[in-house]
């Protein structure tokens, strides 16, 4: 019983994130001046009209923490470094609602006065968020195309394509210690499903938010390039 309450659960925060994501797909579109792809446009007038809704923005890394969860507590370390990225960019939102609505108008003030990497900064937040979002879409990815892998080769696969190459040792060391704690990739997708999905089922709805997730992605990326912060660093 138990086990079934939390797959609804979880299967409500997938859809959830779709629905999030369907509306700041409607924006990214609204804001770039087009209503389809971005063919047509150039890279840099869509960098310049880029716009990030804090709201949105935060509560989809809300729920991706909960899909997260469900890996079990090797993902323990991505999810504190979440919840703290978030808090972060909120406080800051908070302290000028007005103005702050937009992710970008916190990083362009960050960079501006020249404090982007200097200590625990909105910058570096949007930054990790970032590459844990691209971390989540590449091993939802992996999970989708073979549901017979192994977890813990999909989680690890994952990990070095996304996250390794900009962590340093101490990172690194803890996930490679987190990996020999990831539950098999039955239990985990048994865990997502809901009672009244299938196998199949839980693929599509999996597949619909990467493609949602992707263009998410490669926005905060050509914006991270903008403003100088896409080969910053972890320790």
């Amino acid at each position: 019983m138990k086990r079934r309450r939390e797959a609804e659960v979880v299967a409500s925060e997938i859809r959830s994130a779709i629905e999030q994501l369907s509306q700041m797909e409607v924006h990214r579109r609204t804001a770039s001046g087009t209503s389809g792809s971005a063919g047509g446009v150039d890279g840099d007038q869509l960098t310049a009209t880029a716009q990030v809704p804090i709201k949105p923005f935060l509560s989809l890394c809300n729920l991706l923490i909960q899909v997260l969860d469900k890996i079990g507590p090797t993902m323990a370390v991505l999810r504190l470094d979440i919840h703290q990225n978030i808090q972060r960019l909120e406080k800051f939102h908070d302290s000028d609602p007005s103005t702050y609505w937009d992710v970008v108008e916190i990083l362009k003030k960050e960079v501006g006065e020249g404090k982007a990497k200097v200590g625990p900064t909105c910058c570096k937040a949007f930054v990790w968020l970032t590459r844990s979002l691209d971390f989540t879409v590449a091993l939802l990815e992996l999970i989708v195309k073979d549901s017979g892998r192994p977890m813990q080769q999909a989680v690890e696969e994952s990990y070095n394509k996304t996250l390794k190459p900009w962590h340093g040792w101490i990172s690194s060391a803890a996930y490679k210690v987190a990996l020999k704690l990831v539950p098999d990739i039955q239990t985990f997708t048994c865990v997502l499903k809901a009672s009244d999905q299938d196998s199949d089922m839980l693929k599509e709805e999996m597949q619909k938010m990467i493609s949602l997730l992707i263009p998410v992605i490669h926005q905060n990326q050509d914006i991270m390039r903008t403003y100088g912060l896409d080969k910053w660093k972890g320790t």
